[in-house]
């Protein structure tokens, strides 16, 4: 049987920052970590050992694979920093468009550094992404 990766924790937030070796990387998790409280409204909590989730929703697809996800989510990675969003449609490609230096995926967005980007367009990022998820599964 499948057993899903990617799950709360009670591992501490703070804690994980605080190991986070790169300086500047670990002053953008705490930036970060208060751009996305501050927009949707949730606490922080780890999702697996490396991922900081705000918020959360349980999903069923058509195959019968089911578990629950953060509505919005970060973790701030070696390499890049990955924000985590629900998969693209013309709104966040629109956002995107906007937002600065990045690259993404279907459901991540990569940045270097929070200075790369708009602050104000991650928040709408967040807001899209958070409204689309609680739209597309509604809670029983």
């Amino acid at each position: 049987m499948y057993e899903q990766k990617m799950k709360a924790t009670d591992n501490d937030v703070i804690e994980f920052i605080e190991n986070v070796e790169n300086p500047k990387k670990r002053a953008d998790a705490y930036t970060l970590l208060d751009i996305f409280k501050e927009t949707t409204g949730f606490e922080a909590k780890m999702w697996g050992p490396s991922i900081i989730g705000f918020g959360s929703y349980h999903y069923v697809y058509k195959t019968g694979h089911e578990g629950d996800a953060p509505l919005a989510a970060f973790s701030p990675r070696k390499a890049k920093t990955s924000l985590y969003f629900a998969p693209g449609d013309s709104e966040r490609d629109a956002l995107l468009a906007t937002f600065g230096k990045h690259t993404s995926g279907k459901a991540c967005v990569y940045i270097n550094k929070v200075d790369d980007i708009d602050t104000n367009v991650l928040k709408e990022l967040i807001t899209q992404s958070v409204t689309f998820l609680q739209t597309q599964y509604p809670e029983n």
